[in-house]
C-alpha cells in the first residue's frame, strides 16, 4: 500500500519471507533484522549513529539467521522495519510496543502518539510481519508438513552499566523439545558460556512471537539470543549458524516427543 507520492526506498515491504519451497521442517524468523525507518516517520528524532545501535535492531542477528536458515534449507520470515516504529516481538498492550525511551535514549518521534498515528505503526509494519508469519505456518500445516520454529536475536553485551557474561541465551517456556538439546548442544562448545532463560526470559515479554505463532498450536520452539559483539562480522556470523544448523539438524523426532512429555509432565505438576 503505497501512494504515487512515494519513492522506491519508501516502498520496501514491510515483512521479507525467504526460500518459501525449503525442505526443512525449521521455519527461522528474525524480528528485529533491519533498522530501516520509513520516510513519513523521518528520524523520530534520532541521529544516524542512534540507529546503527541495538535500540534500532538486533546487530548480527540477520546475517546468522540467514546463514541458517540456508544451511538447514529453512524458509526464513524477517521483519524490515526498525523496531523503534514498533516492536513486532510484543504484544499490542505492551508498554513498549512503541518505545518512548528505548534503553537509556529518548525517542522523541515515539512520543505522545495518537490512536491513529499507532494504529498507522501497526498497519505499517506490525500486522504485515505477523500475517505474513501466520501465512507460512497455516500453509505448511495445510501441506501437513512439520514446523519447527526458531527466533534468532541479539543482545548487548552491557544493559545499563551490568555486564552480560553469556555468549549465548536459549529462551524457552515449560516447552524445553528444543530448548534443552539447544542447551546441551551449546554446553559441549568449549569455551563459551551458555544461558538458559538469560539474559531474558519470557516473563520479560520477549517471547510474543513464539507465543502467539507456535505455542497455541503445540509447535516446538525456541528463541536464540546471541551476544552482538561475538557476532560482528561475517566470520564469526558463519561460525554461530554452523554451530546451531549442527545442533538443530540432529534433533530428531523421538527426542521431540520426549521433550514434550516432559514438558506436559511439568505442566500438570504447575496446575495440580
Amino acid at each position: 500500500m503505497t501512494t504515487s507520492g512515494q519513492s522506491s526506498a519508501d516502498m520496501r515491504s514491510a515483512v521479507r519471507v525467504s526460500n518459501t519451497d525449503g525442505g526443512s521442517r525449521y521455519l527461522i524468523v528474525c524480528e528485529h533484522a533491519s533498522n530501516w525507518l520509513p520516510a513519513p516517520l523521518g528520524t523520530l528524532g534520532l541521529s544516524a549513529g542512534d540507529m546503527t545501535r541495538h535500540i534500532a535492531w538486533d546487530p548480527g542477528a540477520l546475517p546468522v539467521a540467514s546463514r541458517l536458515a540456508e544451511a538447514l534449507d529453512a524458509t526464513l520470515v524477517e521483519s524490515c522495519v526498525s523496531r523503534l516504529a514498533i516492536d513486532c516481538n510484543r504484544p499490542l498492550d505492551a508498554p513498549d510496543l512503541i518505545a518512548e525511551i528505548s534503553e537509556t535514549t529518548r525517542i522523541p518521534g515515539n512520543e505522545r502518539l495518537d490512536a491513529a498515528a499507532r494504529e498507522a505503526r501497526i498497519s505499517l509494519a506490525y500486522r504485515p510481519f505477523h500475517d505474513a508469519l501466520a501465512d507460512v505456518v497455516a500453509s505448511r500445516e495445510a501441506a501437513g508438513r512439520a514446523t519447527w520454529i526458531v527466533t534468532i536475536h541479539s543482545f548487548n553485551p552491557v544493559y545499563r552499566g551490568v555486564s552480560r557474561p553469556w555468549h549465548i541465551g536459549i529462551i524457552h517456556d515449560e516447552d524445553e523439545r528444543l530448548s534443552a538439546p539447544l542447551l546441551a548442544g551449546l554446553n559441549g562448545v568449549p569455551g563459551i558460556a551458555v544461558g538458559a532463560n538469560q539474559p531474558y526470559s519470557p516473563a520479560d515479554r520477549v517471547y510474543f512471537t513464539l507465543e502467539k505463532h507456535a505455542r497455541p498450536r503445540g509447535l516446538p520452539c525456541a528463541m536464540v539470543e546471541i551476544r552482538n559483539d561475538v557476532i560482528a562480522d561475517a566470520v564469526s556470523q558463519d561460525l554461530w549458524a554452523r554451530r546451531l544448523a549442527k545442533i538443530l539438524s540432529g534433533i530428531q523426532e523421538p527426542e521431540l516427543n520426549l521433550g514434550m512429555e516432559t514438558a506436559n509432565t511439568k505442566g500438570n505438576r504447575r496446575s495440580a
